[in-house]
């Protein structure tokens, strides 16, 4: 096996276990701070007319799911107006 590829496959079973190992974190994150996260994110690229909705997994009907929050418990829901 050529040592480029054996550094390349390294890496990237680092990069996922340290992904794996951050991922609970993201998840930690209060509804309303994630939403003023992702508030921030649409504003700074010129989004205007938009509601953000944090609602219970089994509750996502309409519009794109674009986080989790609350332990995983709910989801952000985004919907152009």
């Amino acid at each position: 096996m050529c040592m480029k590829t054996v550094v390349a496959a390294i890496a990237a079973i680092a990069a996922i276990v340290l992904f794996a190992a951050a991922a609970p974190a993201f998840a930690q994150k209060t509804c309303d701070e994630l939403k003023a996260e992702i508030a921030a994110k649409i504003e700074a690229s010129g989004g205007k007319l938009y509601a953000l909705d944090a609602v219970d997994n089994d509750q996502v009907k309409d519009g794109k799911v674009v986080g989790s929050c609350s332990g995983i418990t709910k989801k952000i829901g985004y919907k152009k107006r």
